[in-house]
C-alpha cells in the first residue's frame, strides 16, 4: 500500500477510476482553523487506531485489511530476519540499473532480478495492497493472482473475501461492492518512505518496507476521519515467472515519528487534496 519513480498502485483516492489505486501523489495539507476534527495540534495518537489482523492463511497475513481495521496492536509478526542481522542501511537509488518498462493489468512488473529490483517490487507492492483497489472483488482477485505466488494467491482468495465481508466493508462506510457513498470519497494509501534487505540470494529476498498508511471517509460530516499511521510491511519475494512474487508478508506497528506541530485538516480540505494530489510510484 504510494508503495520512486513508476508502478501505478499509489492508492488513488479515484478509486471509482482506477480500480487499482493507480499512482497518486501524496500531500502535505495546508494548516488551518476550524477543524471538525477538533482543529487543535494533534498530539500523539492513541493506539486504538492501529491495525488488527483479519486473516492468516499459514504464514500470509493480509495487509490491506491491517489497514481498515482499527484495533490496537500489531497486525502481524515482526520480520522473521536472520538471528537479528542487521539489515543494510545503504538507501536505494532514485533511479535503478533497469527501469520497469512493462505492466501486467496496469501494475508494473518486471522488476531487476537483483537486490534493488527486489526493494522496488516490495514498495510498489505496499503501494498496491494497501489501496482502495483491495476493497472492490474483482480488482482485489487481480492485485493478489498478480503480486503473488500462485500457490499463495490460490490459499489467500477466498479467506480475503471473506475477511471482505457486506459486514465489514459496512463498517468502512462503504457498500457491498465497496464503493463510497454519493458526496463522498474513501481513502486507502501506503506511502513507503524506506525499504531494507532482509534476506537476499537469486532466488528469495525479504524486504521491509516502512511507510505511512492512510485510511479513513472524507466528506462533509463524518465520524470516521481520514487519519495515519506508520507500520513496516516485511515480504518474503521469490524469483517466480520471471519476476519477484510475494510468498508471505507480515505486519507490525512503527516505528512512528513523534507527531508535530500541525493542525488537523478539515474533512473538507482533506477531500480537495485527496483529489488534487495523486500517489507518487516507487518502481524504477
Amino acid at each position: 500500500m504510494s508503495l520512486g519513480d513508476e508502478h501505478g498502485h499509489g492508492d488513488s483516492a479515484r478509486a471509482d477510476t482506477d480500480p487499482y489505486g493507480g499512482g497518486q501523489t501524496r500531500t502535505r495539507l495546508p494548516d488551518r482553523t476550524g477543524d471538525p476534527y477538533g482543529g487543535a495540534r494533534r498530539g500523539a495518537r492513541s493506539s486504538s487506531r492501529g491495525v488488527v489482523t483479519v486473516v492468516a492463511v499459514v504464514v500470509l497475513l493480509i495487509a490491506a485489511i491491517a489497514f481498515a481495521n482499527r484495533g490496537s496492536g500489531s497486525s502481524g509478526s515482526a520480520s522473521r530476519g536472520s538471528s537479528g542481522a542487521r539489515a543494510e542501511a545503504a538507501a536505494t537509488a532514485p533511479t535503478g540499473t533497469r527501469p520497469v518498462t512493462t505492466r501486467s493489468a496496469g501494475l508494473p512488473s518486471g522488476f531487476a532480478h537483483d537486490q534493488q529490483g527486489a526493494q522496488s517490487a516490495a514498495a510498489n507492492y505496499a503501494v498496491t495492497l494497501g489501496s482502495t483497489g483491495m476493497f472492490k472483488k474483482d480488482s482485489r482477485h487481480a492485485i493478489v493472482n498478480l503480486l503473488y505466488t500462485p500457490e499463495a494467491a490460490a490459499k489467500l482468495q477466498g479467506p480475503m473475501d471473506q475477511a471482505y465481508s457486506a459486514d465489514f466493508l459496512a463498517r468502512m462506510g462503504l457498500d457491498a461492492d465497496g464503493n463510497s457513498p454519493k458526496g463522498s470519497t474513501f481513502v486507502s494509501r501506503a506511502t513507503p518512505v524506506g525499504t531494507a534487505v532482509r534476506q537476499y540470494s537469486a532466488t528469495d529476498a525479504r524486504v521491509s518496507v516502512w511507510y505511512m498508511g492512510l485510511i479513513g471517509m472524507s466528506k462533509t460530516a463524518t465520524t470516521d476521519p481520514i487519519t495515519s499511521s506508520w507500520k513496516t510491511w516485511t515480504f518474503d519475494l521469490r524469483w517466480n515467472q520471471n519476476d519477484w512474487k510475494i510468498v508471505s508478508d507480515t505486519q507490525q506497528n512503527g516505528p512512528a515519528p513523534v507527531p508535530g506541530d500541525d493542525r488537523a485538516a478539515t474533512s473538507d480540505q482533506i477531500r480537495k487534496a485527496i483529489e488534487e494530489y495523486g500517489g507518487f510510484t516507487y518502481a524504477r
